[in-house]
């Protein structure tokens, strides 16, 4: 049973910063992608920043030079640090996995493992 727990949501003002983690359990994911999607009211969710194959670190446009995505194996954890956020992050935040090698860990739909989600508000 794969299980997924997010924490470190909360609310900031705009230009600020937040970490997430997800702490994984009931599974290895080396090599599959494992990755955060958000979804914020209204809206579809969208893959934010995901970890592939070999380490490969992938981020949406719209959070490169802004976001950090990191996984620590040993703590078999995953990280989002979040700097310079806008009020526009403001969405509920998943962490998700797939039980599938390869594919796009940007791609919402390749994730077949979520998390209960951890709410992030930015404020302007």
């Amino acid at each position: 049973q794969v299980q997924l727990v997010e924490s470190g949501g909360g609310s900031v003002q705009a230009g600020g910063s937040l970490r997430l983690s997800c702490e994984a359990s009931g599974y290895t994911y080396s090599g599959y992608c494992m990755g955060w999607v958000r979804q914020a009211p209204g809206k579809e969710r969208e893959g934010v920043a995901g970890v592939g194959w070999a380490g490969r670190l992938s981020y949406a446009d719209f959070v490169k030079g802004r976001f950090t995505i990191s996984r620590d194996n040993a703590k078999s954890t995953l990280y989002l640090q979040m700097n310079s956020l806008k009020p526009e992050d403001t969405a509920m935040y998943y962490c998700a996995t797939s039980s599938r090698s390869g594919g796009n860990c940007l791609d919402p739909r390749w994730y077949n493992y979520w998390g209960q989600g951890t709410q992030v508000t930015v404020s302007s």
